[in-house]
């Protein structure tokens, strides 16, 4: 019987849009993406293409206005 880490590190490495859409609902996007991988440009991989984030205010301010 596979654990909750076996199961995120499966998916990780075989599915990893997924697991890394996933993983971003956990933060507040200003504007969500629109796509999670952008692999047009190889090996120059982008992730999260035309999202818009404000990672200072995730580190902090978003976890302190949803505890109140």
């Amino acid at each position: 019987m596979a654990n909750s880490y076996d199961i995120a590190f499966s998916t990780s490495i075989n599915d990893p849009e997924t697991f890394w859409a996933e993983a971003a609902k956990d933060c507040y996007w200003h504007k969500r993406w629109d796509k999670v991988l952008d692999d047009s440009n190889k090996p120059f991989y982008r992730w999260f293409t035309g999202g818009v984030v404000n990672t200072c205010y995730n580190a902090l301010d978003y976890h302190i206005e949803k505890r109140n």
